[in-house]
């Protein structure tokens, strides 16, 4: 099983429960994939994800960290070192940004990044290895539960934080609740705004982030209102961090270092109602399939993946 988040580790613990030895590889140096990364601590208590983990291991299940799958090695010396079967679970954690001017500056984060540092590094912590910036007012930009996620964590890091999202309130993709807990805590949501430069000083830090004002005009692809440039309403939001949380998309690792995994145009594998991938005995679930989705829908990929590779490793043995 390649990933130990909630996608490998569900189909990890299924396979176990029906008898197989499993051993489930992880890139970063603890289990529990967006679980423990991604989601921050006041949304779920990571102490409840090592005690699952701690379950699965009880099962049988053997977990091996910092080893990258591609890297450390790729998947077809997994199989040709004797496994059966593989499932790939290595999620979205590729980060998009928009290509901005002046997106490289200091200060810029991912919220990939960002929430990786807090979660996982504990980096808030006085003496913390892996630091983070203590930001005095921060621009978050997207309008998703990731948004929200790293709007709260910058503002109990003592940021003011704004929220810049090109819709409106309606159309943000957040759920409801995690909208009204960011207004709860103070943050400032910039509705029908988009960032078109960050600004920065000689030290190559960012200082401003320069916005336009949108309005909504025709329905898109989507079925949303298409936002529209205001022309002459740009204005500059005066900030010392920027966090981008506009999407993730598969890490491109695994698909180069494997011959013959389709993928689409995303960058996602490609399976079949099966969770099969087009690669004979390599199954696939999750982020890594969907583009990032819920947790949920991970584990249930996992679920579904564990039932057919069961099935035909008892196929090829009768």
């Amino acid at each position: 099983v390649i990933g130990a988040g909630p996608a490998g580790l569900t189909a990890a613990g299924d396979l176990a429960r029906r008898g197989y030895q499993v051993t489930v590889f992880e890139a970063l140096h603890v289990a529990g994939g967006v679980l423990m990364y991604g989601i921050p601590e006041f949304r779920l208590p990571k102490a409840i994800v090592q005690k699952e983990i701690e379950t699965l291991k009880d099962l049988g299940v053997e977990i091996i960290t910092n080893f990258v799958v591609g890297r450390s090695d790729p998947i077809d010396a997994l199989m040709d070192a004797g496994y059966e079967a593989v499932f790939v679970g290595s999620g979205a954690g590729l980060p998009n940004f928009m290509g901005l001017p002046g997106e490289n500056l200091k200060g810029v984060y991912s919220a990939n990044e960002f929430l990786t540092r807090i979660n996982l590094m504990k980096a808030f912590r006085e003496g913390s290895p892996t630091t983070v910036q203590h930001p005095k007012k921060t621009v978050v930009v997207g309008g998703g539960n990731v948004a929200m996620d790293a709007a709260r964590c910058a503002r109990r890091l003592g940021s003011e934080v704004h929220i810049v999202y090109r819709r409106s309130l309606e159309e943000l993709p957040a759920r409801k609740e995690e909208v009204e807990h960011a207004m709860e805590e103070g943050i400032i949501f910039d509705l029908l705004c988009n960032p078109v430069e960050v600004l920065g000083n000689d030290e190559g830090w960012i200082t401003a982030v320069k916005c336009v004002r949108m309005e909504l005009g025709e329905p898109d692809a989507s079925g949303r209102r298409r936002p529209v440039v205001i022309p002459g309403s740009e204005f500059v939001i005066d900030v010392d961090c920027m966090i981008m949380a506009i999407g993730t998309s598969p890490n491109p690792l695994i698909r180069s270092t494997t011959e013959g995994l389709e993928v689409n145009r995303r960058g996602c594998l490609i399976v079949d109602e099966n969770e099969q991938t087009s690669r004979e005995g390599v199954y696939a679930g999750g982020d890594a399939v969907t583009g990032a989705a819920t947790v949920i829908s991970a584990m249930g990929a996992g679920k579904k993946a564990a039932a057919a590779m069961d099935a035909w490793i008892q196929g090829r043995t009768d």
